[in-house]
């Protein structure tokens, strides 16, 4: 018999392969998630919509361990549609059981036009007020410093005076920090969950053992009873992850990209990327509230979960959107640093393989100012970090 369809109490925003193996598998997981039901709409393409409607919303997370790989039937999804489908996305948000919106949009879909998250979320909440329907939590689940403030500063830029008062009384934004790798689906996964499920799943995802979730904030309207970390910051987890697992990440990309690799697996194999992934985390480490301990611990894990054969986490996917993630990952570091007189060599070295790859063909030295003035325009007059920037640049390659 088909599994009941759950009634819809979250509405998600941004459906991709990474909302599918994060929020809507700790909602799928839930003790109570016979009572969750997510209606999620798409980022921008209609076709994951039309796919998953046409299976019954239910689709296989594959999760890749060390030892062999273990599948799950996902069925939290109640509806999905395409991101055009508006009507549908207000009558969701009027609703008063609704308690919770999740978002993942990347960090480019927090901007303030008309065509980014935010001014959709203002659309929902008229709508919600218009309809009475009670007070509503607004998760982000980007990975932007502090996303919960980021979106209710853009939620309320957008807003009418009377809207913004409603929103201030009835609307809890929800700082979260999220982690759990989820490379690209391919058409050998898909074949796989057939063998293995007799399934034929046209929209699997394939992910790795590990994940987290940390919150910070409010649910006047309930949640889930997710298997998440509930704190009162949640700044020193959104730090380590960017710092440690992102900026790496950052670092394994253009550097290894440089290098003829292309995955993360790859990558950290090379003894030269390796080399440069623990002078980063060093660099960073000192700068983190964590015990040493505890920063130790969790680099461990990375390395695991970097050197982990069976995902295959591509760095061209990694490397894409550089002048948003940059500057949370890397400068941090970098303008703490120079403030202290040093040019250091890893977030410098970061720094370098981004311009490298930015520059494609060209020389460095063409580019070099136009893309630092690009993420830090209070860094493109430092000279001596240019120099750096250039100096690194040229030891890249292999």
């Amino acid at each position: 018999m088909p599994e009941a369809v759950r009634p819809v109490r979250v509405v998600h925003l941004g459906l991709g392969a990474f909302s599918r193996s994060h929020q809507a598998w700790y909602t799928d997981r839930a003790p109570d998630a016979a009572e969750w039901g997510i209606a999620a709409f798409t980022g921008r393409s209609a076709a994951l919509a039309e796919t998953l409607r046409a299976q019954g919303c239910a689709y296989t997370l594959v999760t890749q361990h060390p030892a062999g790989p273990t599948f799950e039937r996902i069925g939290s999804l109640s509806a999905v549609h395409a991101a055009a489908e508006e009507d549908a996305w207000l009558d969701y948000l009027a609703r008063p059981e609704v308690s919770v919106v999740t978002i993942t949009v990347t960090e480019v879909g927090y901007h303030a036009g008309p065509a980014g998250a935010p001014a959709r979320l203002v659309a929902g909440l008229a709508a919600r007020r218009a309809a009475g329907a009670g007070p509503i939590s607004l998760v982000p689940c980007d990975n932007l410093p502090d996303n919960g403030s980021v979106l209710r500063s853009a939620v309320l830029s957008l807003a009418d005076p009377g809207l913004t008062g409603w929103i201030e009384d009835h609307v809890a934004f929800v700082t979260s920090m999220v982690d759990r790798i989820t490379p690209a689906t391919t058409d050998a996964d898909r074949a796989l969950v057939l063998e293995a499920t007799g399934f034929d799943d046209h929209a699997p995802v394939v992910t790795e053992p590990y994940s987290e979730w940390v919150l910070s904030g409010a649910f006047p309207a309930g949640r889930p009873d997710w298997d998440a970390t509930f704190v009162d910051d949640v700044a020193p987890y959104e730090r380590r992850k960017l710092w440690l697992l992102n900026g790496a990440h950052s670092l394994l990309a253009y550097a290894g990209l440089a290098r003829g690799h292309e995955t993360v697996e790859q990558a950290i194999a090379d003894p030269v990327l390796r080399g440069w992934v623990e002078e980063w985390w060093d660099e960073a480490s000192r700068r983190l509230p964590q015990d040493p301990a505890d920063t130790r611990a969790y680099r461990s894990a990375l390395l695991e979960r970097f050197t982990n054969p069976a995902i295959r986490h591509l760095l061209a996917q990694i490397a894409l959107d550089g002048p948003q993630k940059i500057p949370a990952r890397i400068l941090p570091s970098l303008r703490a640093e120079r403030a202290e007189g040093r040019v250091p060599t890893g977030s410098t070295r970061v720094l370098a393989a981004w311009v490298l790859h930015v520059a494609g063909d060209d020389p460095v030295e063409d580019v070099v100012d136009r893309v630092i003035a690009q993420v830090a325009p209070d860094l493109s007059g430092d000279r001596e970090l240019r120099r750096e920037v250039v100096r690194l640049a040229g030891t890249i390659e292999a």
